[in-house]
């Protein structure tokens, strides 16, 4: 079978394309206010998105420097330089002292601005671990460990915000509060299925539904180890999450300018031109990843035994429920999972990847972003006999992908738009 991997990887990176800031930001900036524009950016493409911003208005409106302020925060390694608008980098996905301070001094800016001044905020998927700001009460210690329980714990990313926006005075609409003197434009990349604005980033901006019952049901939903700090304050009544119909909303407007469902469209596309039937299972996909991998499995062993030349992609945001010690991400595990599935077959190669640039990890900048899999990989799982049952077993997808060699590697790509799946079958 002829390498497929140019061809994954270049399904990968059009769908990365698609939601670049530099590509997507510009036609969605608003024109300059009489005041100052202040730009609080945060998440993934943060950094990129503030420096798309400095240029429209610097370089193509030339607009005097001093009138534009602002700070990016976002994840160690995801920095662009820039002129005017202070760029921190900051932990992810556990929060770090960093984020403490992006997030500390962007309710400072927040609380400057005039009436004839623009609040223009910047968000990115990884907005609520970059933004950290805990509630009274609670230390940023019992933040951080609150956070780990989440993340381990197989929860939805729904899930997790709605017990981080009880936590935060900045998540669930409290940015916009402190700004709400201003005009406020937020214009979003969307990494949540469904797009959901309350979702992105926690909703530092839009008004917050959700509610402290339902995050202590979640703490009670997937037996949380959280201290007794964090469960006074999930019972208090002043840390409810801004409501519709509050005053902070009054000047308030939000749009999203990228979501998953035009990246898997610009991979689909790719995948088409490639000559390959299509199977879009959608770019909203949740679940348990080695149960999606399992579905995804079935499917393109059939496409085989009907002799199809088929493509089968998906977008979404999977989960791990954590039970073993190794390292990983979703993706990962989903690519694991169908190693494990698909190793007695023959014309098939897959592709998991986020299109971040990093699935799971440590917050390092050179974490991968996925893994393929392919006759490659199945060959060197028999010539070093390994199992990829015992490595799912142990949730090391990592180390698995390092034996073989397939591990993802991209980069910081400077925006956020869930995951790309991709799976390849050939005719016989």
């Amino acid at each position: 079978m002829t390498d497929k991997r140019p061809l994954l990887r270049a399904i990968f990176d059009a769908a990365v394309a698609a939601a670049h800031p530099d590509k997507i930001l510009g036609a969605h900036l608003p024109a300059p206010p009489k005041g100052r524009i202040i730009i609080l950016a945060a998440g993934k493409a943060a950094g990129a998105m503030a420096a798309a911003a400095e240029a429209h208005y610097l370089d193509d409106l030339k607009i005097e420097p001093s009138r534009l302020i602002g700070i990016a925060t976002t994840r160690h390694g995801h920095g662009v330089p820039t002129r005017r608008i202070t760029v921190i980098e900051a932990g992810h996905p556990v929060p770090d002292e960093a984020g403490l301070k992006g997030a500390d001094d962007s309710l400072r800016l927040a609380a400057t601005a005039a009436a004839d001044d623009l609040l223009l905020v910047l968000i990115s998927g990884g907005g609520s671990a970059n933004w950290i700001a805990p509630v009274a009460g609670i230390s940023f210690l019992q933040k951080q460990q609150v956070t780990r329980a989440l993340l381990r714990s197989g929860a939805a990313i729904g899930e997790i915000n709605t017990v981080r926006k009880h936590l935060s005075r900045i998540k669930g609409g409290r940015l916009a509060r402190a700004g709400q003197r201003a005009e406020i434009l937020t214009l979003a990349i969307s990494d949540v299925p469904h797009d959901d604005p309350a979702v992105i980033a926690s909703g530092p901006t839009v008004p917050d539904a959700s509610t402290l019952a339902e995050a202590r049901a979640i703490v009670a939903k997937y037996d949380l180890a959280i201290d007794d700090a964090v469960r006074a304050a999930l019972d208090d009544d002043a840390n409810e999450s801004v409501k519709p119909g509050d005053a902070a909303f009054a000047r308030a407007r939000y749009q999203m300018i990228a979501r998953p469902r035009e990246s898997l469209d610009a991979a689909i596309k790719v995948a088409a031109d490639a000559g390959y039937e299509i199977v879009d299972l959608g770019a909203d996909l949740e679940g348990e990843a080695r149960e999606v991998a399992a579905g995804h499995a079935q499917l393109a062993l059939k496409a085989r035994a009907d002799n199809r030349k088929l493509a089968i992609l998906s977008g979404g945001e999977l989960t791990v429920t954590v039970t073993g010690n190794g390292r990983g991400g979703p993706n990962q595990e989903y690519a694991l999972a169908l190693a494990d599935l698909l190793k007695d077959s023959t014309g098939m190669s897959a592709l998991a990847g986020d299109t971040d640039g990093a699935d799971g990890g440590a917050g390092s900048a050179d974490d991968p972003a996925g893994a393929m899999v392919d006759a490659k990989t199945f060959a060197a799982m028999r010539a070093q006999n390994l199992e990829a049952a015992a490595y799912l077993k142990n949730n090391d997808a990592t180390a698995f992908f390092t034996a073989t060699g397939d591990l993802l590697h991209s980069g910081p790509t400077l925006t956020n738009v869930n995951d790309v799946r991709v799976i390849l079958v050939e005719r016989e």
